[in-house]
């Protein structure tokens, strides 16, 4: 029998020998994995595209010639054997493993078991550390959301459902305020474009607010018209503005009620003075009601033409005007909700273009309430009609026009090739 210490030098002799030759590497990761799935050492190993020093290590080892075989197979059986027969006999194949990889054997039923048994104790350890918070009763919820599965690594799935948590507990509307993603992700994170769209902490911002609106029971319709729509107000509704900088809503001769029912006294001055105002997303938010002279309001697609038409409005009683400036932002959807809560008659000019059809005709699906298209039949392309060709691309678009009043003009652009521009019948207004 061999003593301790003789013992201890064949164990260190035996790791060395089988660190020297990466091919062993590649024999004792695949019975590593086998032991992994049948809690035992057993199975077989296949290894390919060998080099010659690893057919001539292999043959050393198991004494027996593998020149000219494209793959060489290594049973649990021959390798325990081999190591039997060699000066390390002293040494089992499992623990070998143990040495070579400095952990212990683990079958898949114990990694399991053992698994969920750390993962208890993180939820246990995160009931504690969101004590006393809205997170802490959701927690169910946000498991629903951070699925756990086998591949992923515990700290991760510790993270992503401590995040949530954070997430949810400080969403700005909380405190009834309204901030811009990046400074929300800037508080969290330390990243201001964590949340960025496309990002798995997007994605997990997205599913938070959507679980805070489930637990609230509001409920945000999606919109075929615009897709964007409700992401946009989803966020919206958690107090969190995507775009607020560009997100804004051009507007004259219009007043608007806030949420507390006084009137917004910088819209009454602006009204008052005959002055276009920039209105902000953020702003809009606290409105409740807009109101315009007659119960109507004219929207046009150009923000010149919205320029020229109010500067020609000097009696101070006559027209509201909004300009969309192209493809409809969420600001402007709003102010398009709040004049269909009071009944306000929308007269909307856009360019006589594929374009500019399109838009007319999604924001007359959209609105609900009175909607007139205004200087957008034949006769007005007829007027308008520039020498700029569309191109076959563009042309396309007007397929997709469905609106019986759009279609005549949508012919005539047709026929042509050529746009229209708004700006070419100003003085008809």
């Amino acid at each position: 029998m061999s003593s301790q210490k003789e013992c201890e030098k064949i164990r260190k002799d035996c790791l060395a020998y089988f660190r020297q030759s990466p091919v062993w590497k590649k024999v004792l990761t695949g019975f590593r994995e086998k032991y992994s799935s049948y809690g035992r050492f057993g199975g077989k190993v296949v290894l390919k595209n060998l080099k010659m020093q690893d057919i001539d290590e292999l043959e050393g080892f198991f004494g027996q010639n593998f020149h000219g075989q494209k793959s060489v197979t290594v049973s649990a059986e021959k390798f325990r054997q081999a190591l039997e027969n060699s000066r390390y006999r002293d040494v089992t194949p499992e623990y070998l493993l143990e040495m070579f990889f400095g952990e212990p054997l683990i079958g898949k039923q114990e990694q399991k078991v053992l698994r969920e048994l750390k993962k208890q104790e993180i939820l246990q350890k995160f009931l504690e550390d969101f004590e006393g918070t809205p997170a802490k009763a959701q927690v169910k919820n946000l498991q629903e959301i951070i699925k756990d599965s086998e591949n992923q690594k515990l700290a991760d799935w510790n993270r992503m459902l401590r995040l949530g948590a954070e997430i949810y507990n400080h969403l700005p509307y909380r405190q009834n305020r309204n901030m811009y993603l990046a400074v929300f992700a800037a508080i969290l994170t330390g990243n201001p474009h964590a949340f960025d769209q496309g990002t798995t902490e997007g994605t997990l911002l997205y599913q938070v607010i959507q679980m805070d609106m489930e637990v609230r029971g509001i409920t945000v319709e999606s919109s075929d018209i615009f897709p964007a729509y409700k992401r946009q107000k989803s966020y919206l509704m958690a107090g969190i503005m995507l775009d607020d900088i560009s997100n804004y809503a051009m507007l004259f001769r219009v007043q608007a009620v806030k949420s507390d029912g006084s009137l917004h006294k910088g819209m009454e001055g602006f009204a008052a003075e005959d002055h276009i105002v920039q209105v902000p997303l953020a702003v809009i938010t606290g409105w409740k009601e807009i109101r315009c002279p007659q119960k109507e309001i004219y929207i046009v697609e150009n923000p010149s033409v919205f320029a020229m038409l109010c500067a020609k409005e000097e009696d101070g009683i006559g027209k509201s005007y909004m300009c969309m400036n192209g493809q409809p932002r969420l600001a402007g959807l709003m102010v398009l909700d709040l004049l269909a809560k009071a009944d306000t008659r929308i007269y909307y000019a856009g360019d006589l273009d594929p374009e500019g059809l399109l838009i007319a005709q999604k924001l007359s699906h959209y609105y609900r309430g009175e909607f007139h298209y205004w200087h957008m039949e034949v006769s007005d392309y007829e007027k308008c009609r520039s020498g700029e060709e569309i191109s076959p691309k563009r042309m396309k678009i007007l397929e997709r026009i469905s609106d019986e009043r759009l279609k005549p003009v949508a012919k005539e652009i047709e026929k042509y090739g050529t746009a229209g521009y708004q700006e070419m019948i100003i003085d008809e207004t």
